[in-house]
């Protein structure tokens, strides 16, 4: 009975856990890495084909991103989640494998022309098909079980429409063990989801860290500060262009808009454009509106009971096509522009922020969290340009921030949320945050709570049963080699070589007059000067 850390650990995305029981393997979730590595990861120990079943805590890429990888080299068992998750994660997982076989096609043909082998995508649309045929939709608050060894429940997590921490109960002979997963814990009060729910009781906990060294600004209405930006930057002339992920920030956004224009907050620009230049927030939002009722908060159900649709309203546009979405950047009026990726690092939005970010006028307003490494985060944190598409934007437009729209708890939401149990966890195992702040929210459950708490790097391994580690690691730093092309590598020998022979001939030259060796001194310094200007 062992538990693996293998993603997510001392970074924030690619979370990825190994179940072992008896003789069953399963994963808790199973996430693409985003954004800037810092550690290796270890290979999974057992082969793809060799895992029984998955439990997917929601759909996000960065937990539920490689299955279909995972299904490509092999698995074929169920992935277990909330029946929201499995619809969007269909969608997501869709919406990816096109990415990873547009990028393929377009380094292939990079590739071909220097006469190397055309290069493959990391899976493709097919192996989604495959995939998602196993997806065994679940309830709230249902225990499913998985086989002999392996009962869980979903409970709502609050953070993305079908979000879960998992409660798993292992058996194994007479050893029993609960071990609870807490997923990515909710923000309280947020517009359309439910408060992240508490649970009772587990023998181990693994709790996310996103923003576990810091707190969220006191809450607040994000409707007049949005509001605000856009009369703002609609009076000067500009675009208010806002990377936000295709599912749950799009949606949350709509929400406030829709209120704002309801409102009528923004004078002087009648019914403005709001512009979702995105097919996947298109197909996600008709989830949110089609989801069971349970998964909405007493707000949302009350606005659709009055028979409005919280996420539509005049003026509102959605860009299906690439040339719709080229023809945003031709309208001259001031708009709104909403656009994946969140962080900025694929997807539509780059296209946006080549249009606007060299722009007086124009603001570039974030609302979530931007991981380190990513353009969000270098522009949040000042950066004067920024390369797109191999050219140089200046970032002359205002960079704006709404706090207080995170998707994550803060630090004390997330304190509350694991101490919300009546009696302590053996242990607490910290993971999904950046790499500091899963030893500091470590140590800050055992200052806070008095909880045993760790943060395990990749390949730890925890045996459940003889509460124990039976394996411990460290961090193993990623080295990125700079790759130099052949030919300067070729031009950078031929100098090598010349300047062995200039040494080689003033060894020789003892015995020549002093004046003619000052001179080729002054020669060869002159040289190395010009070479250093």
């Amino acid at each position: 009975m062992k538990l693996t850390f293998i993603g997510a650990t001392h970074e924030v995305t690619g979370s990825c856990s190994l179940l072992e029981v008896g003789n069953m393997k399963g994963l808790v979730d199973c996430g693409m890495e985003q954004g800037r590595d810092l550690y290796e990861n270890v290979e999974l120990p057992v082969k793809a084909g060799d895992i029984d079943f998955v439990l997917l805590t929601h759909a996000h890429i960065d937990h539920s991103g490689d299955l279909p990888l995972l299904y490509k080299n092999g698995f074929r068992g169920p992935v277990y989640a909330t029946s929201a998750t499995c619809m969007l994660a269909d969608i997501m997982l869709r919406d990816s494998a096109n990415i990873q076989m547009q990028d393929a096609e377009w380094k292939s043909r990079k590739e071909q022309r220097a006469g190397h082998e055309p290069v493959q995508p990391r899976y493709t649309v097919e192996d989604v098909e495959g995939l998602v045929k196993n997806l065994r939709p679940c309830s709230y608050g249902e225990k499913v079980q998985v086989n002999e060894h392996v009962t869980v429940r979903f409970n709502d997590a609050g953070h993305l429409l079908g979000s879960s921490n998992i409660e798993v109960w292992l058996r194994e002979g007479d050893v029993q063990r609960k071990v609870l997963f807490s997923g990515d814990v909710g923000n309280k009060n947020q517009p359309i989801l439910r408060n992240p729910q508490p649970v009772d009781e587990a023998d181990y906990v693994v709790v996310e860290s996103t923003y576990g060294d810091r707190l969220h600004e006191e809450q607040q209405d994000i409707i007049r500060p949005l509001a605000d930006y856009i009369q703002k930057t609609f009076d000067r002339g500009g675009n208010v262009v806002i990377p936000a992920f295709a599912v749950g920030r799009t949606q949350e956004m709509l929400y406030f808009l829709r209120e704002i224009k309801e409102q009528e907050l923004v004078t002087g620009h009648p019914d403005f454009s709001v512009y979702v230049d995105s097919p996947l927030a298109e197909n996600s939002t008709s989830v949110f509106l089609q989801c069971d009722r349970e998964y909405l908060d007493e707000e949302s159900q009350y606005i659709m009971d009055l028979g409005v649709n919280p996420l539509v309203f005049s003026g509102l546009k959605i860009s299906q096509t690439s040339e719709e979405s080229k023809a945003i950047n031709f309208d001259p009026e001031p708009k709104v522009i909403i656009s994946a990726s969140g962080m900025c690092d694929a997807g539509r939005i780059r296209h946006h922020l080549k249009h606007n970010l060299w722009r007086k006028e124009s603001t570039v307003l974030f609302v979530g969290y931007q991981a380190e490494g990513t353009m969000g985060r270098r522009l949040m944190d000042g950066v004067e340009s920024v390369k797109i598409f191999g050219e140089e934007i200046a970032v002359n437009a205002e960079i704006g921030w709404l706090p207080g729209m995170s998707g994550h708890a803060d630090r004390d939401g997330l304190l509350e949320w694991v101490g919300a149990m009546k009696k302590p966890p053996k242990a607490v195992f910290v993971n999904h945050g950046e790499d500091q702040v899963c030893s500091i929210f470590a140590d800050t459950l055992k200052q806070k709570l008095g909880y045993e708490a760790y943060a395990p790097y990749s390949g730890t391994c925890f045996d459940l049963a003889r509460d124990e580690f039976e394996i411990v690691t460290e961090g193993v730093p990623i080295t990125k080699m700079v790759k130099v092309p052949t030919k300067s590598l070729r031009i950078l020998g031929d100098l090598i070589e010349a300047a062995e022979r200039l040494l080689a001939l003033c060894r020789g030259l003892g015995g020549r007059p002093n004046r003619e060796l000052r001179s080729y001194t002054d020669r060869i310094n002159t040289l190395i000067d010009k070479i250093n200007e």
